[in-house]
């Protein structure tokens, strides 16, 4: 690759007789989707479905965009996901394909069929090796996603609380990998809590889906690390923070691995990538819940290099003012407040994002550095 990564932008202002489909179908043609030879090949779109309870993910609409142009280019689409490892509607193929159509997605909303990447129970995956791969040397990546002859990315640019916000790079590595990939990557890290701030409310417990957390006879909670995977979630769930990771490199390492899982995913086939910047909710939409945005929406980014997608959208937010009455502007009103000057960082201390961009780039996936071009 010669010079910066073209990123292609589009706001959302609609006026009459303008929709927003409209507007996504021109961005990804302007951004160059017909280069791709589609014909006669399959399609994978990954998104995520919602986990049901949540509001903030990406409209059956969007991806009916997507489905349709690669439909108009001789292509057959599918919508895929891989199963989660935590408790919830999405742990394994028959509740997730529920879930999807509590939540909208049908073939008659989206014009497509969806397959689950993983399989029934999410142990249907491929070994994919990592090129230049420095922490995972082959990738359990969803069998569905790998037999796909062209990938594409609908990505939903949102906060999270283990990786500073959830791109197109989270949207690949984390949500291509199937259950055992997933817990590849998240074992590095693995939570402990301080026991003086935790108060016996056990909402940790019914985030975790390995039993890894019991409670004394001081009903103070305790974490099993044999049966911990690294999930993270019930660190989310505790508004005291008496769980937190020990590790402190643990969400750099899985930030790189992530990285590492999203080249093997794209590596040897024609990719595509699409991040709608809207909704930002302060967390991933795995929750069954929604915070309000901690930012006001900001457009619609389309690339070839999900790198550049990734730090062009991040860029975008960062020049955004928090939004009142958000867990950013509270966060930010808290007596002990350490500005980080970085808006993802500021909702959730201790998350970052960086390092996965840096590794992205360091092992060949993209570029940081693009040329943003407005349509």
């Amino acid at each position: 690759m010669t010079g910066p990564s073209k990123v292609y932008f589009d706001d959302f202002h609609a006026p009459a007789g303008t929709s927003l489909p409209d507007k996504l179908r021109r961005l990804m043609t302007k951004a160059g989707i017909g280069d791709i030879d589609f014909t006669h090949k399959f399609a994978a779109i990954k998104m995520h479905f919602g986990e049901p309870g949540n509001l903030s993910f990406l409209r059956p609409n969007y991806a009916k965009v997507v489905a349709d142009v690669v439909k108009e280019l001789g292509g057959t689409p599918f919508l895929t996901d891989c199963n989660t490892l935590y408790p919830g509607r999405r742990k394994n193929a028959l509740e997730h394909l529920a879930a999807a159509a509590e939540n909208g997605f049908s073939p008659l909303s989206t014009g497509c069929q969806i397959i689950i990447g993983d399989g029934l129970k999410g142990m249907d995956d491929m070994e994919v090796p990592v090129v230049g791969g420095e922490y995972v040397h082959t990738a359990k990546i969803g069998r569905a996603i790998m037999d796909a002859d062209v990938f594409i990315s609908l990505t939903h640019f949102k906060g999270h609380e283990n990786t500073g916000f959830g791109g197109a790079l989270k949207n690949i590595g984390m949500g291509c990998g199937s259950r055992r990939g997933k817990m590849e990557q998240h074992a590095a890290g693995k939570p402990t809590v301080r026991k003086r701030r935790c108060v016996g409310c056990h909402a940790c417990t019914r985030q975790c889906a390995h039993d890894a957390i019991s409670f004394g006879e001081d009903n103070r909670a305790m974490i099993d690390h044999d049966k911990c995977v690294g999930c993270g979630r019930c660190i989310a769930a505790c508004n005291l923070d008496a769980i937190y990771n020990p590790n402190a490199s643990a969400n750099a390492e899985l930030n790189c691995k992530m990285a590492e899982y999203a080249k093997a995913v794209v590596d040897g086939r024609p990719q595509f990538h699409v991040s709608l910047v809207m909704d930002i909710s302060p967390y991933c939409d795995c929750h069954a819940e929604n915070d309000v945005p901690i930012l006001p929406d900001v457009g619609m980014f389309a690339s070839f290099d999900p790198v550049a997608l990734d730090q062009a959208c991040a860029d975008a937010c960062l020049r955004q003012a928090p939004l009142p009455g958000s867990l950013l502007t509270q966060r930010m009103q808290e007596p002990d407040f350490v500005d980080h000057h970085d808006h993802f960082e500021n909702t959730t201390p201790g998350a970052e994002w960086k390092s996965c961009l840096a590794h992205a780039e360091k092992i060949g996936l993209g570029s940081r550095t693009y040329e943003l071009i407005q349509i």
